[in-house]
């Protein structure tokens, strides 16, 4: 019996959106897991820092460019990152972006971006990723980071929303597809984690208010509150988990009516 069933030793995983915020994080958590790592975004100096980063901790990493929104870009980038390590086995599906405004303000071309990116592109990413396990007869892990916007409601958050619900169904679906190929499919839903994109808001007199009144436990997650379930759901210690939407939100959703 495997003593410690995180370890992902011998495991290659790849992480889209890694240039910041969580993909950052998540590479970093893989790599000290044991895995190797390919980090993938489109601002490839980032990448590099990153890689360096972790390779002088003792992980192994490499960078590949991928568009995650092209086709020919995500399928380049899968060829690369197989000649530098062979086939991924875990795939993070991270890369995501989000546009704040009420609907009857948003715009046909509001939609496309944020849909676009959050949701047909990680479908992109995850057929592109279980092609190369059916090639190679390998079993494998796909964790889609969604949000508790994809479970619940926010003011003035449509789109973004939208997009997350759809991934968590679509999740599911490759779940119950996926599970007779040995590929596990999940969904992992952060609540608000504190990250450099929105430390200014949640620094502000609004960001205070928000937290407040919003937020049952008010206070903001770190990056580090989701490295466990991260850790679960790609490695051997949720082999019997497969088609869940994780809440990791320190009780956001439980607020009360």
């Amino acid at each position: 019996m495997n003593k410690n069933r995180f370890d992902l030793t011998g495991r290659v995983a790849l992480v889209t959106g890694a240039s910041s915020g969580l993909g950052e994080h998540f590479a970093q958590v893989l790599a000290e897991a044991g895995a190797k790592v390919v980090v993938a975004a489109r601002r490839v100096d980032r990448l590099r820092q990153l890689a360096d980063r972790i390779k002088s901790a003792g992980g192994d990493a490499a960078t590949v460019e991928m568009d995650v929104t092209e086709h020919d870009s995500v399928k380049a980038a899968f060829e690369e990152a197989g000649r530098f390590f062979g086939t991924i086995d875990v795939l993070i599906n991270n890369a995501g972006v989000a546009r704040s405004m009420l609907f009857a303000k948003t715009q046909e071309e509001d939609w496309d971006y944020v849909v676009d990116t959050n949701l047909k592109a990680a479908w992109r990413v995850a057929r592109a990723f279980v092609e190369q396990l059916s090639v190679a007869g390998r079993p494998g892990s796909i964790v889609n980071i969604s949000s508790i916007l994809g479970i619940g409601v926010g003011y003035g958050e449509s789109l973004y929303a939208t997009s997350k619900a759809g991934l968590i169904q679509l999740t599911r679906h490759m779940a119950l597809e996926l599970m007779r190929n040995n590929i596990r499919v999940n969904a992992l839903c952060p609540g608000y984690i504190e990250t450099e994109l929105n430390s200014g808001y949640f620094q502000s007199e609004r960001g205070q208010a928000y937290l407040k009144n919003s937020i049952p436990s008010k206070k903001l997650g770190s990056v580090e509150d989701l490295s466990g379930a991260l850790l679960l759901l790609a490695s051997d210690a949720g082999a019997f988990i497969t088609g869940v939407a994780l809440p990791v939100d320190g009780g956001h959703l439980l607020h009360s009516l």
